[in-house]
């Protein structure tokens, strides 16, 4: 018999790299105003310090899968483990803007390692029948690293102005951003030792002839008479692996793989391409632009992380039920209308600073050099953006810039809210999970790493290119132009998979193979 607590604790444990990439995406969120600040960066050298941590990640989604194949899976996700918690440690103390951008350069490479093998490691050890509920583990514990990060940045703010002895003693007051990024060692630590109780991939194993040692495995995750099943079908796929070829990229290209490929194409860049990470990476900075004040920004990107983790959840339960295809499309929907409601929320804003505003903004300001913009009228955020940095300089505008906006903006805060998190909810049950467990399902067994690493690269690089140059879109073509780039290319996406996305749920990754490698 099954046993179903032992299932459930091995996907925990490893979806732990999961949390910590969730919660490394988020907490430069409430980092970003602070760093802007301390290093006087552009928009652009601000994109590189965000998205640094996806061109490390793009390598090692690249290369992890290969290496996994060679020396287990179990071995590698250790090495991510630690390189989360140097990336944290040097993220923290980071004396330059160069030192920052190494520090998250290497935590990147364990963003992508994790990302490409929990979920394979996931889905070769669980059954058939729970492996879309187990694989999507790892998403939850994603979007619950995000809340973590945000609800952290929050409790970390407001100990930071609560002119507490502790805050000052610790540099809290004066060091915020420090302590928000350096938090993340804490949980990676704990990764570290617990993935020493896990065992190896089954599938490895029997490829590493270690046959008996994954028969014990089996055993436990399948039941004494379902795992001779299982071993056989195993053993076959494996067989017919070698018989084929050698693992190799090139294998990705033949034409027996041309659908496969293609579906995976398409999910792999529109997961990132429909702006995700943009949202996750710089939620305080948009939030501060919808005209609520920097503090209430820092407690609206704590709702991000609670809608992410429910829907999260609702995908969980929904994955094995309904299938891949009907949440990926529902979700895809959705995200194109939430983000047409963002872009038009802030097409209608405009932009006018009275003298009795300035009177109430922060004393740190020097009211004297926002005169010259006094009763001016702008019909952008553009232009708005650009008066501040004109009259207040990169630095105080940076810091100031929530409040300001909150002053003198005349948007729709609560339709903006709604298109915001309404875009988060759809794909936390779509996109989110369902990307990863399409992804470990479709590939046949022998190039299963090979293959999620390629994929998993090209959505790293994706995801680059999205959060690079976000603050360079807003600060170029403004907030409403940019959120309608985000929602063509979910509406893109919704029309080729409505076309091309194959269901899989209930089946074994031996019938997938059978089903989907064309001629194979």
């Amino acid at each position: 018999m099954k046993d179903n607590k032992y299932i459930l604790w091995i996907a925990a444990i490893v979806s732990l790299g999961g949390f910590l990439f969730g919660f490394d995406a988020a907490v430069i969120s409430g980092v970003n105003s602070f760093i802007t600040a301390e290093f006087d960066l552009t928009s652009l050298q601000l994109g590189w310090v965000v998205s640094s941590v996806t061109i490390s990640s793009a390598l090692a989604m690249l290369f992890a899968g290969a290496i996994s194949d060679r020396i287990g899976r179990k071995k590698i996700l250790i090495f991510v483990a630690l390189l989360y918690s140097v990336s944290a440690v040097c993220s923290a103390l980071a004396p330059s803007y160069a030192i920052l951008v190494l520090a998250r350069l290497i935590g990147g490479l364990a963003f992508g390692a994790a990302l490409v093998l929990v979920p394979v490691y996931i889905a070769e050890i669980v059954p058939a029948k729970q492996r879309g509920s187990m694989v999507s583990l790892n998403q939850l514990a994603i979007v619950l690293g995000f809340s973590v990060a945000y609800f952290s940045n929050y409790y970390l703010l407001d100990l930071s102005k609560s002119g507490s002895d502790f805050a000052q003693s610790w540099g809290v007051d004066t060091n915020v951003w420090r302590w928000m990024l350096g938090v993340e060692s804490l949980p990676a630590l704990l990764y570290f030792f617990l993935l020493f109780l896990i065992p190896n991939s089954p599938r490895w194993l029997i490829s590493k002839g270690k046959e008996s040692e994954a028969l014990s495995i089996l055993n436990k995750v399948n039941g004494k008479v379902e795992a001779q099943n299982v071993l056989a079908e195993i053993k076959q796929s494996i067989q017919e692996g070698k018989n084929k070829a050698a693992s190799s990229l090139s294998e990705l290209f033949k034409p027996n793989m041309r659908f496969i490929l293609t579906v995976a194409l398409i999910v792999g860049i529109a997961q990132m391409a429909v702006g995700i990470n943009a949202v996750f990476f710089y939620a305080t900075n948009i939030f501060e632009r919808t005209g609520i004040g920097t503090d209430a920004a820092f407690v609206q990107s704590v709702w991000v992380g609670i809608i992410n983790v429910i829907f999260t959840l609702l995908a969980i339960v929904l994955i094995d039920r309904l299938g891949r295809r009907p949440l990926l499309l529902a979700g895809l929907a959705g995200i194109t209308l939430s983000l047409l409601v963002v872009s038009y929320g802030f097409k209608q804003a405009t932009y006018t600073l009275t003298s009795e505003q300035i009177t109430e903004l922060s004393p740190e300001i020097d009211k004297t050099n926002l005169s010259s913009i006094v009763g001016k009228t702008y019909d952008s955020d553009v232009a708005f953006n650009d008066a501040l940095v004109a009259t207040l300089g990169r630095k105080t505008a940076a810091l100031h810039k929530g409040d300001i906006i909150k002053a003198a903006g005349t948007l729709n805060p609560y339709l903006l809210l709604v298109g915001i998190l309404g875009f988060v909810a759809c794909f936390a049950f779509s996109l989110g999970p369902v990307m990863w467990v399409l992804l470990s399902e479709i590939f046949p067994n022998h190039i299963r790493g090979i293959a999620i690493s390629a994929i998993g690269f090209v959505n790293s690089l994706t995801s680059y290119f999205v959060v690079q140059f976000f603050p360079w879109q807003l600060d170029t073509f403004g907030s409403s132009a940019t959120f309608l780039i985000f929602a063509v290319a979910a509406l893109l996406a919704f029309g080729l998979l409505f076309r091309l996305l194959p269901e899989t749920k209930g089946k074994t990754l031996e019938e997938l193979e059978k089903e989907l490698v064309k001629g194979y």
